[in-house]
Protein backbone atom coordinates (compact mmCIF):
# COMPACT_ATOMS: atom_id res chain seq x y z
CA UNK A 1 0.00 0.00 0.00
CA UNK A 2 2.78 2.45 0.92
CA UNK A 3 4.57 1.73 -2.36
CA UNK A 4 1.38 2.35 -4.33
CA UNK A 5 0.77 5.65 -2.53
CA UNK A 6 4.34 6.76 -3.14
CA UNK A 7 3.99 5.87 -6.82
CA UNK A 8 0.68 7.73 -7.02
CA UNK A 9 2.26 10.80 -5.42
CA UNK A 10 5.25 10.55 -7.78
CA UNK A 11 2.91 10.46 -10.76
CA UNK A 12 1.00 13.45 -9.41
CA UNK A 13 4.16 15.48 -8.88
CA UNK A 14 5.64 14.59 -12.25
CA UNK A 15 2.41 15.31 -14.09
CA UNK A 16 1.99 18.64 -12.33
CA UNK A 17 5.57 19.63 -13.15
CA UNK A 18 4.95 19.08 -16.85
CA UNK A 19 1.57 20.84 -16.91
CA UNK A 20 2.52 23.96 -14.92
CA UNK A 21 4.09 26.14 -17.59
CA UNK A 22 3.18 29.35 -19.35
CA UNK A 23 1.34 28.34 -22.49
CA UNK A 24 -1.63 28.96 -24.74
CA UNK A 25 -3.72 26.19 -23.18
CA UNK A 26 -3.28 27.43 -19.62
CA UNK A 27 -3.97 31.01 -20.70
CA UNK A 28 -7.14 29.92 -22.51
CA UNK A 29 -8.47 27.97 -19.53
CA UNK A 30 -7.72 30.87 -17.17
CA UNK A 31 -9.39 33.35 -19.51
CA UNK A 32 -12.50 31.17 -19.80
CA UNK A 33 -12.61 30.95 -16.02
CA UNK A 34 -12.34 34.70 -15.56
CA UNK A 35 -15.20 35.26 -17.98
CA UNK A 36 -17.10 32.26 -16.58
CA UNK A 37 -17.59 31.06 -20.12
CA UNK A 38 -18.00 27.29 -20.75
CA UNK A 39 -15.66 26.53 -17.84
CA UNK A 40 -16.88 22.99 -17.14
CA UNK A 41 -16.56 21.65 -20.72
CA UNK A 42 -13.18 23.34 -21.18
CA UNK A 43 -11.78 21.89 -17.95
CA UNK A 44 -13.27 18.49 -18.80
CA UNK A 45 -11.74 18.47 -22.29
CA UNK A 46 -8.28 19.37 -20.98
CA UNK A 47 -8.35 16.84 -18.15
CA UNK A 48 -9.87 13.97 -20.16
CA UNK A 49 -7.55 14.61 -23.11
CA UNK A 50 -4.53 14.47 -20.83
CA UNK A 51 -5.84 11.28 -19.21
CA UNK A 52 -6.28 9.64 -22.62
CA UNK A 53 -2.81 10.67 -23.78
CA UNK A 54 -1.22 9.58 -20.51
CA UNK A 55 -2.94 6.19 -20.88
CA UNK A 56 -1.56 5.90 -24.41
CA UNK A 57 1.91 6.72 -23.12
CA UNK A 58 1.75 4.25 -20.23
CA UNK A 59 0.29 1.49 -22.41
CA UNK A 60 2.49 2.16 -25.44
CA UNK A 61 5.82 2.49 -23.69
CA UNK A 62 4.88 -0.29 -21.28
CA UNK A 63 4.02 -2.65 -24.15
CA UNK A 64 7.32 -1.80 -25.84
CA UNK A 65 9.25 -2.66 -22.69
CA UNK A 66 7.38 -5.96 -22.26
CA UNK A 67 7.99 -6.95 -25.90
CA UNK A 68 11.60 -5.78 -25.88
CA UNK A 69 13.07 -5.51 -22.36
CA UNK A 70 16.23 -3.86 -23.68
CA UNK A 71 14.06 -0.93 -24.76
CA UNK A 72 13.75 0.11 -21.11
CA UNK A 73 17.35 1.30 -21.16
CA UNK A 74 16.84 3.32 -24.33
CA UNK A 75 13.57 4.77 -23.06
CA UNK A 76 15.14 5.67 -19.72
CA UNK A 77 18.10 7.41 -21.38
CA UNK A 78 15.96 9.35 -23.85
CA UNK A 79 13.34 10.23 -21.25
CA UNK A 80 16.01 11.24 -18.76
CA UNK A 81 17.73 13.44 -21.32
CA UNK A 82 14.46 15.18 -22.21
CA UNK A 83 13.65 15.75 -18.55
CA UNK A 84 17.08 17.24 -17.90
CA UNK A 85 16.60 19.61 -20.85
CA UNK A 86 13.16 20.57 -19.53
CA UNK A 87 14.71 21.18 -16.11
CA UNK A 88 17.43 23.40 -17.54
CA UNK A 89 14.88 25.43 -19.52
CA UNK A 90 12.76 25.87 -16.39
CA UNK A 91 15.85 26.94 -14.45
CA UNK A 92 16.58 29.55 -17.13
CA UNK A 93 13.05 30.90 -16.76
CA UNK A 94 13.73 31.40 -13.03
CA UNK A 95 16.39 33.95 -14.04
CA UNK A 96 14.11 35.50 -16.66
CA UNK A 97 10.58 34.99 -15.38
CA UNK A 98 7.54 35.70 -17.51
CA UNK A 99 3.91 36.15 -16.69
CA UNK A 100 0.70 34.63 -17.93
CA UNK A 101 -0.78 37.28 -20.21
CA UNK A 102 -4.44 37.03 -21.06
CA UNK A 103 -5.60 38.37 -24.38
CA UNK A 104 -8.68 40.57 -23.99
CA UNK A 105 -11.88 39.29 -25.48
CA UNK A 106 -15.55 38.81 -24.89
CA UNK A 107 -17.37 35.61 -24.12
CA UNK A 108 -18.34 33.46 -27.06
CA UNK A 109 -20.41 30.42 -27.83
CA UNK A 110 -19.90 27.13 -26.03
CA UNK A 111 -19.20 25.42 -29.36
CA UNK A 112 -16.45 27.90 -30.19
CA UNK A 113 -14.86 27.48 -26.77
CA UNK A 114 -14.93 23.69 -27.11
CA UNK A 115 -13.40 23.72 -30.60
CA UNK A 116 -10.69 26.15 -29.52
CA UNK A 117 -9.87 24.02 -26.50
CA UNK A 118 -9.68 20.86 -28.62
CA UNK A 119 -7.34 22.57 -31.06
CA UNK A 120 -5.06 23.93 -28.34
CA UNK A 121 -4.90 20.48 -26.76
CA UNK A 122 -4.65 18.02 -29.65
CA UNK A 123 -2.76 20.15 -32.18
CA UNK A 124 0.04 21.03 -29.76
CA UNK A 125 3.07 18.75 -30.36
CA UNK A 126 4.42 19.47 -26.87
CA UNK A 127 1.35 17.79 -25.38
CA UNK A 128 2.33 14.49 -27.02
CA UNK A 129 5.93 14.83 -25.91
CA UNK A 130 4.89 15.55 -22.31
CA UNK A 131 2.12 13.01 -21.88
CA UNK A 132 2.84 10.16 -24.27
CA UNK A 133 6.62 10.04 -24.28
CA UNK A 134 7.91 11.67 -21.10
CA UNK A 135 5.24 10.42 -18.68
CA UNK A 136 5.17 7.08 -20.50
CA UNK A 137 8.92 6.64 -20.11
CA UNK A 138 8.93 7.60 -16.44
CA UNK A 139 5.93 5.32 -15.80
CA UNK A 140 7.70 2.40 -17.50
CA UNK A 141 10.33 2.56 -14.76
CA UNK A 142 7.61 1.70 -12.23
CA UNK A 143 6.97 -1.72 -13.74
CA UNK A 144 3.67 -3.21 -12.50
CA UNK A 145 2.82 0.09 -10.80
CA UNK A 146 3.07 2.12 -14.01
CA UNK A 147 -0.72 2.50 -14.18
CA UNK A 148 -0.76 3.82 -10.63
CA UNK A 149 1.83 6.36 -11.68
CA UNK A 150 -0.30 7.27 -14.70
CA UNK A 151 -3.36 7.67 -12.48
CA UNK A 152 -1.44 10.13 -10.32
CA UNK A 153 -0.38 12.13 -13.39
CA UNK A 154 -3.97 12.23 -14.68
CA UNK A 155 -5.17 13.39 -11.25
CA UNK A 156 -2.61 16.21 -11.36
CA UNK A 157 -3.98 17.34 -14.71
CA UNK A 158 -7.54 17.33 -13.39
CA UNK A 159 -6.58 19.30 -10.26
CA UNK A 160 -4.56 21.87 -12.19
CA UNK A 161 -7.14 22.61 -14.86
CA UNK A 162 -9.98 22.63 -12.33
CA UNK A 163 -8.02 25.13 -10.21
CA UNK A 164 -7.30 27.29 -13.26
CA UNK A 165 -10.85 27.24 -14.53
CA UNK A 166 -12.91 27.46 -11.36
CA UNK A 167 -10.41 29.47 -9.32
CA UNK A 168 -9.51 31.80 -12.17
CA UNK A 169 -10.48 35.05 -10.49
CA UNK A 170 -8.20 34.33 -7.55
CA UNK A 171 -5.34 32.77 -9.54
CA UNK A 172 -5.23 35.47 -12.23
CA UNK A 173 -3.66 37.98 -9.83
CA UNK A 174 -1.12 35.42 -8.65
CA UNK A 175 -0.18 34.09 -12.11
CA UNK A 176 0.12 37.58 -13.61
CA UNK A 177 3.18 38.26 -11.48
CA UNK A 178 6.61 37.14 -12.77
CA UNK A 179 7.68 36.34 -9.20
CA UNK A 180 4.98 33.69 -8.97
CA UNK A 181 6.30 31.94 -12.08
CA UNK A 182 9.84 32.19 -10.70
CA UNK A 183 8.73 30.07 -7.73
CA UNK A 184 6.76 27.63 -9.90
CA UNK A 185 9.56 27.25 -12.44
CA UNK A 186 12.07 26.73 -9.63
CA UNK A 187 10.00 23.81 -8.32
CA UNK A 188 9.55 22.45 -11.84
CA UNK A 189 13.29 22.69 -12.54
CA UNK A 190 14.21 20.84 -9.35
CA UNK A 191 11.68 18.08 -10.03
CA UNK A 192 12.63 17.62 -13.67
CA UNK A 193 16.38 17.59 -13.03
CA UNK A 194 16.00 15.08 -10.20
CA UNK A 195 13.77 12.78 -12.25
CA UNK A 196 16.00 13.03 -15.31
CA UNK A 197 19.13 12.26 -13.34
CA UNK A 198 17.40 9.31 -11.65
CA UNK A 199 16.28 7.83 -14.99
CA UNK A 200 19.74 8.16 -16.51
CA UNK A 201 21.41 6.68 -13.43
CA UNK A 202 19.11 3.65 -13.48
CA UNK A 203 19.54 3.00 -17.21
Amino acid sequence: MNTALITLAAGFGTGLSLIVAIGAQNAFVLRQGIHRDAVLPVVAICALSDAALIALGVAGVGALVVAWPAALTAVALLGGAFLVVYGVLAARRVLRPGALRLEPGSTGSRRRAVLTCLALTWLNPHVYLDTVFLLGSVAAERGPLRWTFGLGAAAASLCWFAALGFGARLLSRFLSRPSAWRVLDGLVAATMLALGATLIARA
